[in-house]
């Protein structure tokens, strides 16, 4: 991830970051994306055969994390995880591609949509259904390295640690969740976050 301030902002990164503004930028908006706070789950007017495949297969997977994984919160983690981010692109008033969103909130025009704060939101609408065969990480790639550091969630079987888990990444393909194994993942060195 990387972080653009003010302070330590130099020419020829501002000119950089003026001329992707203004050539390759686009906005990322979900029309048919909402939240119903009542049930606590995004909903959807129309899902694509795309998105139904997606689900299905990270439903499926989420199940291969252990024979006593829940089918009903395998689904559920499958659905919202690529689901929500939707709802989360429109509120951030998401932009792609990524590092550009990134240098508008470093620069105040965007207040969300950091890898942090995806990891963050995800975790807090994934948490809000109490699971009992599932865990979430935040998980964190070359911490400290101001350039490069990156957070995702990281799903596993209950008590697994964040290696035998399941990268849900919605930053790094602008609100379009990427998931892998985190051991296929082979961009990133996740670990656990720790202060």
């Amino acid at each position: 991830m990387i972080i653009l301030t003010r302070k330590n902002s130099n020419p020829i990164v501002l000119l950089l970051s003026t001329l992707l503004l203004l050539s390759a930028c686009s906005n990322v908006r979900y029309k048919n994306a909402s939240y119903d706070s009542k049930r606590k789950i995004t909903t959807i007017s129309a899902i694509s055969s795309i998105e139904q495949n997606k689900i299905s297969a990270l439903r499926k997977a989420i199940m291969s994390l252990g024979s006593h994984i829940d089918p009903q919160e395998a689904h559920f983690v499958a659905r919202e995880g690529v689901m929500y981010p939707m709802v989360l692109s429109n509120k951030y008033g998401l932009v792609s591609p990524p590092l550009l969103q990134n240098v508008l909130v470093n620069y105040g025009y965007r207040k969300n949509g950091l890898c942090w704060q995806w990891t963050r939101d995800m975790g807090k609408q994934l948490g809000k259904k109490p699971l009992k065969t599932l865990d979430f990480h935040h998980a964190v790639a070359f911490r400290r390295n101001y350039w490069k550091e990156h957070s995702t969630l990281v799903v596993s079987a209950k008590g697994k640690q964040v290696r035998e888990g399941i990268v849900l990444d919605p930053w790094r393909n602008s609100g379009n969740l990427y998931w892998n194994f985190v051991k296929r993942d082979t961009k990133y060195p996740w670990v656990k976050f720790t202060n």
